[in-house]
């Protein structure tokens, strides 16, 4: 009997995480093929929502409760989150809602076809407008700098391979992005589409610090492609004012009487100096992000579990090992 791993990152969802949990379990007991277990990770809420993980788990032997010392952001919640699954498959989504765990049977049989990883697709996003201008981007940027097919939809909600998960887990830096390790991992994954509803309560949680942040991640972490973008403007930007020189020699030559003009010599400046300036931001972001690292910055730190030891995460190395001496 395969085993269904669900991890819900949650950020003020006292109001909603309890129905989540009891929908994941309805769904789950249609069916028998599967056993499951829940990996909560309360992400420094800072309402009751850590009370509220506990009080599910001491009511149930399958779910296990971890607590983060401080807000780490959502995919490092996740990542604190897998490490504490042993499903043969695991299973992401949102703790609000919105995203219907009643049909994780169309993800778990598009796994059962020989995919890697599902991706849950929405016809219609229930999101605000911020958000979903946010998703386009961050569509966008996916694509462009991580070479994501134009044709494949990602989503907080997906379903992955043990296989997957334990490759994702050997990041151990911060600033992970899980979209980018997936992208890494394998290219085997397909969509399958489901209802995207209304978020039962609250608001998102995301804002426009939190997504730049995001988008920092995905193309600092897992591409150098801004870098090859800032040379190609480096040196297209040198060969335009190398021409325009020219231009300004050979006019003067023409007519010898033209001033050279104050204003455009201060709007080449201007620019030069901009994109100087912008070019060394991103050359600094990559070198800060390594020095970061270097310095062995955690992922997340855990303050407390429920149902689990905090010291009883495993490595894949580990996971390997264990299976081994079975």
């Amino acid at each position: 009997m395969k085993s269904v791993s669900f991890v819900i990152p949650c950020y003020r969802s006292v109001q909603t995480i309890g129905h989540v949990v009891e929908e994941i379990e309805n769904t789950m007991r249609s069916m028998p093929q599967y056993r499951f277990d829940l990996v909560l990770v309360n992400d420094c809420s800072p309402d009751e929502t850590w009370e509220t993980i506990k009080s599910l788990q001491r009511e149930r032997d399958n779910l296990i409760g971890v607590d983060l010392a401080k807000n780490f952001g959502q995919h490092a919640a996740l990542m604190a989150g897998l490490r504490y699954s042993d499903g043969d498959i695991v299973v992401c989504l949102d703790d609000d809602g919105q995203t219907p765990a009643d049909e994780v049977g169309r993800l778990l049989d598009k796994l059962e076809e020989g995919n890697d990883v599902v991706y849950a697709k929405y016809a219609h996003k229930h999101h605000s407008s911020f958000r979903n201008f946010g998703s386009k981007i961050n569509e966008l940027m996916t694509r462009i700098m991580l070479g994501k097919p134009k044709e494949l939809q990602v989503s907080s909600y997906f379903a992955a391979k043990r296989f997957v998960i334990d490759e994702l887990l050997r990041y151990e830096n911060p600033y992970p992005y899980v979209i980018g390790l997936v992208l890494r991992t394998t290219r085997n994954i397909a969509n399958v589409e489901v209802t995207h509803r209304d978020r039962e309560a609250g608001s998102s949680g995301y804002t426009l610090g939190k997504l730049m942040g995001l988008w920092f991640n995905g193309f600092t972490a897992f591409s150098i492609k801004p870098l090859r973008i800032a040379t190609a403007v480096g040196c297209m930007t040198a060969a335009g004012g190398f021409l325009y020189g020219i231009y300004t020699i050979i006019k003067k030559f023409i007519n010898p009487s033209v001033p050279l003009g104050f204003s455009a010599i201060m709007a080449a400046l201007v620019f030069l100096g901009g994109m100087i300036m912008l070019m060394l931001g991103m050359i600094g972001e990559y070198v800060g992000r390594i020095y970061i690292s270097l310095n062995h910055s955690p992922q997340y730190v855990v303050k407390e579990c429920a149902g689990a030891d905090p010291r009883n995460a495993s490595t894949p190395a580990e996971r390997i090992e264990n299976d081994e001496r079975k």
